[in-house]
């Protein structure tokens, strides 16, 4: 089969690598319809996660057909449709059982952290869902079977596999309630969403921070929101607390460690004294108002510098952060989608081959002819 793999930093190549094969009983091989190319996929390929073998394939937004299943898989049959979400778990150990499924006990052998597909050996080891062929664990519990009856197309239901659990996650752990000013931190296709998310749970001001000019333009014009170039002010933080007296209710950090890195940052960073960037969390603990909630869920790693713990503490700052457990969301998710209260698709920019992700990789890292999200097809 066909797949994208890691060849080294900034280098991805298509190659035919071996069909994935049942290995435990209840593992199910899908065949791919619709993948994705995630902001976390570029945290691969810039080295900044360890344990990445050459011809790892990567990716963990991925959907199709289930073409075989293990003798032991009860809950998904030959020929369901499939949504295989980021996180592998079991279904049941005590995290699992409790909503936290992203830190199930049972589904990352290397090390204390959950399982995630595609997402190198440190997280589970788990081939990943850039291919035409998967192999899903723990098959009674991690897909999401698509009723038999809906006529919802791939792009509709793809984002069910992270981005859009995220983006909800997100604005429910921070607590976005009627009446918030909530300031969204990136708009990638997670902080995008999250925008929309914001205004779904009630917020009556959002604000949109980036400083890419087009996905700026396209915050504005599609989710209505205040946005910001952070590179047109001294303090970003700082004005943000001006303008809306004393600071917002929430601040949703969706940048991460692959944020605009300062000079220092690049050397630590290639030195790895540190995870990336801390630009996000600096401008979010200066625009979140005294008592307010900073939640991250752009990915971090690593220790940081300069954290500014002193700041959050003397301000009673809830810090709330993490991986999304993903698996229980998307039933819900699914639901506001069928009944159109919510449309993540207008975030795509380039559909594409999968023989041409080498393409999509290269326009996605470096925010050229207009991209926001990629979509893959086998």
């Amino acid at each position: 089969m066909k797949a994208v793999t890691y060849q080294g930093v900034k280098d991805v190549k298509v190659k035919e690598v071996k069909d994935p094969t049942i290995e435990k009983s209840d593992d199910i091989i899908v065949r791919i319809t619709s993948t994705a190319i995630c902001g976390s996929d570029l945290h691969l390929i810039h080295g900044m996660v360890p344990n990445m073998p050459e011809d790892y394939i990567i990716g963990h937004e991925p959907m199709g057909i289930v073409e075989e299943v293990g003798p032991d898989v009860t809950k998904v049959k030959k020929g369901d449709r499939v949504i295989v979400p980021f996180t592998m778990a079991c279904g049941k150990c005590f995290y699992c059982q409790n909503q936290l499924e992203s830190q199930c006990d049972n589904s990352n052998p290397h090390g204390e952290a959950g399982g995630y597909l595609g997402y190198s050996e440190t997280f589970g080891g788990y081939a990943g869902g850039q291919a035409e062929l998967l192999r899903v664990p723990f098959a009674n519990f991690t897909p999401f079977v698509v009723p038999e009856d809906s006529e919802l197309e791939d792009e509709k239901l793809l984002f069910l596999s992270d981005i859009l659990p995220t983006a909800y996650w997100g604005v429910t752990n921070a607590g976005v309630k009627p009446g918030d000013t909530v300031v969204v931190l990136g708009c990638g296709p997670v902080g995008l969403l999250t925008q929309k998310m914001a205004w779904l749970k009630g917020a009556e001001r959002v604000i949109a921070v980036d400083y890419i000019g087009y996905r700026l333009d396209h915050a504005k014009r599609t989710n209505k929101v205040e946005v910001f170039n952070f590179e047109e002010y001294e303090h970003m933080g700082s004005y943000i607390k001006e303008i809306t007296g004393g600071g917002a209710d929430v601040v949703i950090d969706c940048v991460g460690m692959d944020g605009k890195m300062t000079f220092l940052e690049l050397v630590e960073t290639a030195l790895m004294l540190q995870g990336g960037a801390m630009g996000a969390i600096t401008i979010a603990t200066q625009a979140v108002r005294k008592g307010g909630t900073i939640q991250l869920i752009g990915v971090y790693g690593m220790r940081y510098n300069a954290f500014p713990l002193g700041d959050l503490f003397s301000r009673n700052i809830t810090l709330k952060m993490g991986q999304t457990p993903a698996i229980h969301l998307i039933p819900e998710l699914y639901r506001l989608i069928k009944e159109k209260k919510i449309d993540p698709t207008d975030i795509i920019t380039h559909r594409l081959r999968l023989s041409d992700a080498e393409h999509g990789y290269e326009v996605f890292d470096t925010k050229s002819d207009g991209c926001i999200k990629v979509v893959l097809k086998p």
